[in-house]
């Protein structure tokens, strides 16, 4: 088995797909990279048993086989070289050559075949998608996902298709978003739950590639393919909370605030509150709102003026500062909305505009109970 290929074409894929090797792993075989030759083409892969990426490049070589290639050996010799044609010479023992112009390198592969295979996804429905779109509302989701290994299904992103609108939910019991783009349509509906990790990896993927990413999936596996890169992921098992029960319907409370006058101002008052609980105290009345937050064993305080617009009746509600940042951060408008019903009810955020972009975007937070 022998091809050459572009060591700086060769890392740049490697990179690309490399994000889901584990740092340790049970089995040996998957702290390798897997190298394919088939019908011209250098197919790439990597895998930790949940997820597999895999990335093709097309090259000149007449020979085929599989061999299995030290993960990080191999990214630490690449990394050293420029632009540079490699020579890849593998013999019947799996040993591995690499050949440039300023020498060889010899190091020791494993067979191919004992690679995980890829998952194949057996009568799969699929749906295409614009790159930006589905960028967007990953990385508009991810953040609210959860991290409890005893409910796994938070932990990942809810995906719903239905014929009207393809919708995104991704929530940790204490703060739940939920974007929904009525701009793209599915024959058929059906919804599943993707795991954190791929995603994660997709939101970076998709920031360079500007095209169709074509989602197929069926009940147990989800591939998505584009730009020559193909993850292919077992979907997280289980039913997903029913999250439209716990969006409040009635919120009379409407505050009005410039977006990032009240971000600067909970990421200032939040430094002098309790470092357990992160709580930060919005009182609201009239045109005024007052932004504080203390720590009464260190005698810390802090406390900020807003001027806002607000309907309804005077309120003080308290919630978890960093919840509250990461939504103001994920949100584009210049103001934003908060509505609230009562100080022991979940609090909703959304951009103070009417996209006619197809996009509808809702954030919810949990109060957390004040002190008195």
């Amino acid at each position: 088995m022998k091809f050459i290929v572009s060591s700086q074409v060769l890392l740049k894929q490697l990179q690309s797909i490399g994000g889901v090797l584990n740092s340790s792993n049970t089995l040996p075989i998957l702290d390798n990279f897997l190298f394919e030759l088939k019908d011209q083409k250098l197919i790439l892969s990597c895998s930790d048993l949940e997820s597999t990426m895999t990335s093709t490049i097309s090259i000149d070589a007449k020979s085929e086989g599989s061999v299995a290639i030290p993960a990080k050996m191999l990214l630490d010799i690449l990394k050293t070289f420029p632009n540079h044609p490699l020579t890849f010479s593998i013999d019947e023992k799996m040993g591995v050559e690499i050949s440039s112009d300023y020498g060889k390198y010899k190091l020791s592969g494993y067979n191919g075949e004992e690679f995980p295979k890829s998952p194949v996804i057996e009568a799969p429905s699929a749906v295409s998608i614009s790159s930006f779109i589905f960028q967007r509302a990953i990385e508009k989701t991810i953040f609210a996902t959860g991290n409890d290994d005893l409910r796994p299904v938070m932990s990942g992103v809810f995906i719903q298709l239905s014929e009207s609108n393809l919708t995104f939910v991704a929530t940790d019991a204490h703060k739940l978003v939920r974007y929904t783009r009525n701009d793209v349509h599915s024959s058929a509906p059906s919804a599943f739950i993707f795991p954190k990790k791929p995603m994660n990896l997709l939101k970076g993927l998709l920031q360079n590639y500007d095209g169709e990413v074509t989602i197929q999936y069926n009940e147990s596996n989800a591939s998505i393919s584009f730009n020559d890169i193909l993850p292919v992921c077992r979907l997280v098992d289980g039913k997903y909370p029913n999250y439209e029960a716990v969006i409040p319907k009635e919120n009379p409370n409407r505050l009005t605030v410039d977006r990032n006058a009240f971000y600067q101002s909970i990421k200032r008052v939040s430094i002098f509150a309790n470092k357990t609980t992160h709580q930060v105290r919005l009182k609201i009345n009239g045109s005024e709102l007052n932004i504080s937050a203390e720590d009464v064993d260190f005698s810390n305080e802090a406390n900020e003026r807003l001027t806002c617009s607000y309907q309804g009746e005077s309120m003080e509600i308290g919630f978890n500062s960093r919840f509250l940042n990461e939504m103001l951060q994920n949100i584009d408008s210049d103001n934003v909305v908060f509505e609230l019903s009562a100080p022991n009810r979940a609090g909703i955020l959304i951009p103070d505009t009417t996209n006619d972009n197809g996009e509808d975007f809702l954030m919810l937070v949990m109060p957390v109970m004040l002190n008195s």
